[in-house]
């Protein structure tokens, strides 16, 4: 059955949504990678924060918006990636979770103990999400461990049907399910794709700090930049061809591989020459185009079977109803402008520079020996 109109631009609406998360969210996730590494004090921590406090939690719209839009659009895709990945997602969740309290809890207790406590969390959470991305982008393109067939009974044995019988096996009722379980995640290929990410969500994270601050922090941070610039390109570069020769489908998911490789050189010789703000916009379109070229090396395979390419599962088998696309496609066309007007206006109120003295010498918070005064209060 051919792809319709429809589930190929619900395909793309996704592909567009992980391009706003990654390429949005990639610097915070710098940022908090960067804190115990490039600020040298307090107020340099600060405000490294502050550069990101107005904007995380707007960017984190994306990622909710991506995991519900797969959950409607294609289902089976949803349930099959989820229910075999769920220790995956459990840590991924559990790390945005301690790294949202990271950031929003810092700053509620004038202590240094506390601060370092919070901000040494972030950092750890920070390393380990980036790396958690990365891992499970590889395995979208090298394909996981997918079997068709069903349990003889509820979590006994599980009975996969033959490669070439799949269709008739769908048909009465056997499902695609993950069958390696967790540690099949890990392969060369995809730690290699974990440290990418790290990497380019490190250099994504000082070239945003390079572009929101001044002084001797903001030379530092387009230092840091240059730097990390050029390893992250080199890992990049290597792994992407291994992506396109090794596992792609498609010889066109070249495409976006070329403007990425080109968007990413480019940037580092802006940064090279001290141009930080295009260099911070060409390195968005680099991760912009390498989340396309990761999404196009296996359509049009919702996901990938490295056990038998009869066992993928293909995004007509994965997608719910036309109707479904339709009523998603109105409510996607009402709410996705007044999302993006609102991150453009966020962004926009808070574009200028800012340095150590825009910060007050006195770090906000209650005092620790103020936490229970009112159990004094008579």
């Amino acid at each position: 059955m051919d792809l319709s109109f429809l589930q190929i631009l619900w395909f793309i609406l996704i592909i567009v949504l992980w391009i706003g998360y990654v390429t949005l969210e990639g610097f915070g996730f710098g940022v908090g990678m960067l804190l115990p590494i490039l600020p040298k004090n307090e107020k340099e921590r600060r405000l490294a924060l502050n550069t990101i406090g107005p904007h995380w939690d707007g960017n984190e719209v994306f990622l909710l918006t991506a995991g519900g839009a797969t959950f409607a659009a294609f289902p089976n895709w949803y349930a099959t990636m989820f229910s075999g990945m769920y220790a995956a997602l459990v840590a991924v969740l559990l790390l945005l979770i301690v790294r949202i309290s990271a950031l929003e809890w810092r700053g509620k207790l004038n202590s240094a103990r506390w601060r370092r406590t919070w901000d040494t969390l972030h950092t750890v959470v920070a390393w380990l999400a980036a790396v958690v991305w990365g891992v499970a982008f590889a395995n979208l393109v090298q394909g996981m461990d997918i079997k068709v067939g069903s349990y003889v009974t509820p979590g006994g044995e599980f009975v996969a049907v033959p490669p070439e019988a799949v269709e008739a096996g769908l048909a009465e009722g056997a499902r695609h399910y993950l069958t390696g379980g967790f540690v099949s995640l890990f392969t060369p290929f995809t730690i290699v794709g974990g440290v990418m990410v790290a990497l380019l969500f490190l250099t994504h994270g000082a070239l945003w700090l390079s572009i929101k601050t001044r002084g001797e922090f903001h030379d530092r941070a387009q230092g840091y930049a240059l730097k990390l610039s050029v390893a992250s390109t080199v890992v990049t570069a290597g792994w992407a061809l291994w992506a396109q020769f090794g596992y792609s489908l498609n010889w066109w998911s070249l495409i976006p591989l070329a403007i990425a490789a080109i968007c990413l050189v480019a940037a580092v010789a802006l940064i090279f020459i001290g141009k930080d703000v295009p260099a911070f916009f060409l390195h968005f379109a680099g991760l912009a185009g390498a989340v396309v070229f990761i999404f196009t090396t296996f359509f049009p395979n919702a996901l990938k079977s490295s056990a038998d390419p009869a066992y993928s599962l293909t995004l007509v088998q994965a997608s719910a109803t036309a109707p479904t696309h339709t009523v998603m496609l109105i409510a996607a066309a009402i709410f996705v402008p007044i999302v993006l007007i609102y991150l453009g206006w966020s962004y926009s109120v808070f574009a200028r520079r800012i340095s150590v003295d825009n910060l007050s010498d006195q770090p906000a918070g209650l005092h620790p020996d103020q936490i229970r005064e009112f159990e004094t209060v008579k």
